[in-house]
């Protein structure tokens, strides 16, 4: 959600220009990110939904494949091991289409880089 409490248009529009199943998945992610940081900023950055709160905590993008999840280097370290049957780099990681998504390993991310974004900013 975008700072007033609203729905990102272009969050919208990116997420209607997949095919229906896709978009279900889309949907159910950027529910599972808003829950677990119900005040981040939604909004489009690097052409990918992006949701930020004292910077950018995750992005996410869907390919022909996969949803590509991006919570920061950091983010994918502090989860190696729980990501480690998943493709992925430095800081990005690869769900793929055809296997549901592991909602509560998001929402876990998402918690840990918003502790990390808050614990940031207070130096």
């Amino acid at each position: 959600m975008n700072q007033n409490g609203q729905h990102s248009e272009l969050v919208d529009e990116y997420i209607a220009s997949f095919p229906a199943d896709v978009q279900l998945k889309l949907q159910r992610l950027r529910q599972i990110i808003q829950e677990a940081a119900p005040l981040a900023e939604e909004k489009i950055s690097y052409k990918m939904p992006t949701y930020a709160q004292h910077g950018n905590l995750v992005h996410f993008a869907a390919y022909t494949k996969h949803i590509g999840f991006y919570p920061a280097p950091s983010g994918i370290l502090a989860f190696k091991e729980q990501l480690s049957r998943f493709k992925g780099a430095k800081g990005s990681v690869q769900f793929p289409l055809d296997e549901p998504l592991p909602e509560n390993l998001i929402r876990e991310i998402v918690e840990f880089r918003m502790k990390e974004n808050v614990e940031r900013n207070q130096r």
